[in-house]
C-alpha cells in the first residue's frame, strides 16, 4: 500500500514539475520541451519495464 502511494504521489510530483515550466511561458516556447520530456520519461518507463519482463522470463 505504501509503495502505491509513492508511486502516486511521484507522478504527481514529476506531472506537476513538467507542467510548470509551460504554465509560465506566455509564448508557448517551452510547451515543446515539456511534450519532449514527458515522451522520453514514458519511453523510459517502457523500456524499464520491457527489460524487467526480459529479465523475469529468461530463466524460464
Amino acid at each position: 500500500m505504501r509503495r502505491i502511494a509513492a508511486v502516486v504521489l511521484g507522478t504527481a510530483a514529476l506531472l506537476g514539475a513538467l507542467a510548470t515550466p509551460a504554465a509560465a511561458d506566455p509564448d508557448s516556447s517551452a510547451i515543446g520541451g515539456t511534450a519532449a520530456s514527458a515522451a522520453a520519461t514514458v519511453q523510459n518507463l517502457i523500456t524499464g519495464a520491457e527489460a524487467t519482463v526480459d529479465n523475469l522470463t529468461g530463466g524460464l
